[in-house]
C-alpha cells in the first residue's frame, strides 16, 4: 500500500509543478501531494507494526536503519517540491 501511497504523492507533486507552470490554481494538487506523502509515511509505519507485532525482529534490524534516511529525505524532498510555487509566487509579486 505504501508503494501506491508513494506513487500517487510523486504524482500529484508533479502535477503540482506542471500546473504552477501553466499558470493555473496548484493549490488542490500541492495539498494532495502533501496528504499522500502523509498517508505514505503512516502506511510504512503500519508495516513496521506488524514486524513487530509478529515479532521479525531480523526484517526490523535489516530494513528500518536504511528506511528510516530514505523517508526522511523522500518527505523532507516532497516538501520542498510542494511548496516551491508558493515561493515563486511570492517572489514574483515583489
Amino acid at each position: 500500500m505504501w508503494i501506491i501511497l508513494g506513487i500517487m504523492a510523486i504524482v500529484a507533486t508533479v502535477i503540482n509543478l506542471l500546473m504552477y507552470a501553466a499558470g493555473k490554481d496548484y493549490k488542490l494538487a500541492m495539498a494532495m501531494g502533501l496528504s499522500l506523502t502523509a498517508l505514505t509515511l503512516c502506511a510504512e509505519y503500519s508495516v513496521v507494526s506488524d514486524w513487530v507485532k509478529s515479532e521479525s525482529w531480523a526484517s526490523l534490524a535489516d530494513v528500518v536503519p536504511g528506511m528510516e534516511r530514505a523517508l526522511w529525505f523522500l518527505t523532507i524532498v516532497s516538501i520542498l517540491l510542494n511548496i516551491t510555487p508558493v515561493f515563486l509566487e511570492r517572489r514574483k509579486k515583489k
